[in-house]
């Protein structure tokens, strides 16, 4: 008998404990629902002016989307000024997110976002700053990523924004890169272009490219999404047989003197790529003048091993080469050979180091190694 009474108290009290388990279980391992609400409040001064000129940020609040249990949650903010969160372009995921439901959001960030959509929307930079309505909503995600939801949309009726994009300014260095000049490794193989000495977006280089060799451009030796071939406008003035769909693709082999040209349209750069007879200037004492004369132009060797070859220097004095641009001075595209046997470009620096070289001798420069000499 004391025995069937210890069976059933210890019967009663497994049964307790499987019950409390499972109760501990579901406790620690809740099940997630889709949450079916999700408020952004509206702003206490919704109807006011927000200057985002003169604002750090703006607070919005909102409730937390119920999904069975308080989870870590991650908000996203999204603007628009017309009330479409639907069609591509018409509305900006803001990029910091939050993970509290009170969230002080960077005013210069709206301010950005609503600048490029009202330039999408026709309004031009000298029409800032604007005074228009926005509409705010957010979006509510797990940290992994799902049970995602959006809230309600809320109205901002006064929002000045003032102009709040970078000024667009234009490159100050110019990149090569190509199976024209080598290859197609940035590191390895990019050729950096000259700038003229104004500095004013025109960049050149004499460069040998094989038959058809293919070429791009980039500001930054990388392939950073902005790199540009036969997007550009494309000007063949030397033969060169120029196509492509992406990368120019250059013909017919020789010498060239590639000019890039980038100008300001907007707020976009848009380019023009020149090709270019490879035609270089002997000038000043040595050359017997400082007029940009055909009789003073350097033989062109025939293939990319050889040397551009000057008359002979008509006087013993300080050497003086160039290139010639339409529309630029001489001066403003001229080198030198310097003692070391390399060749060195102004650029948009100042006078260049002087070497005098006796009457009768030439100039020998290969462009492609960068190396010259005076024999």
């Amino acid at each position: 008998m004391i025995m069937k009474k210890i069976t059933i108290w210890a019967s009663l009290f497994l049964g307790l404990s499987l019950f409390t388990a499972c109760e501990d279980d579901r406790d620690s391992n809740p099940i997630l629902q889709d949450p079916t609400a999700f408020v952004l409040n509206t702003p206490a001064y919704s109807t006011a002016v927000y200057d985002l000129s003169k604002s750090s940020s703006v607070e919005l609040t909102c409730s937390q989307p119920d999904y069975g249990f308080t989870a870590a949650t991650v908000y996203t903010v999204q603007v628009s000024l017309n009330n479409d969160f639907t069609t591509e372009g018409t509305y900006t995921t803001l990029a910091t997110t939050y993970t509290t439901a009170k969230m002080n959001v960077d005013a210069s960030e709206i301010a950005t976002a609503a600048t490029t959509m009202a330039l999408a929307n026709g309004k031009t930079e000298d029409e800032f700053p604007i005074v228009t309505k926005m509409y705010v909503r957010l979006k509510a995600a797990l940290t992994n990523g799902t049970g995602e939801i959006y809230s309600n949309v809320v109205e901002l009726q006064n929002v000045r924004v003032h102009f709040a994009l970078s000024p667009v300014v234009l490159p100050k260095t110019m990149n090569i890169i190509g199976s024209g000049v080598g290859g197609w490794d940035w590191e390895k193989n990019a050729i950096a272009m000259i700038p003229t000495y104004d500095n004013n977006g025109t960049f050149w280089r004499m460069i040998y490219v094989p038959e058809k060799g293919e070429l791009k451009f980039n500001i930054e030796k990388a392939w950073d999404g902005v790199e540009f071939g036969t997007t550009a406008t494309l000007k063949d003035n030397a033969e060169a047989g120029l196509s492509g769909d992406g990368n120019i693709v250059v013909a017919n082999a020789g010498w060239y003197l590639v000019v890039v040209k980038a100008e300001i349209v907007g707020r976009n750069i848009v380019y023009t790529v020149e090709f270019n007879k490879p035609e270089v200037y002997l000038m000043g004492a040595t050359a017997g003048g400082w007029d940009v004369l055909d009789s003073n132009l350097f033989d062109v060797p025939a293939d990319g091993e050889g040397f551009f070859i000057s008359k002979p220097f008509a006087a013993t004095d300080e050497v003086r080469m160039c290139v010639k641009l339409k529309d630029v001075d001489w001066w403003k595209t001229e080198f030198i050979v310097l003692a070391d046997g390399l060749i060195s470009y102004r650029g948009t620096g100042g006078d260049q180091e002087r070497i005098s070289v006796n009457a009768g001798k030439k100039a020998y420069l290969n462009f492609m190694t960068g190396k010259g000499k005076y024999e």
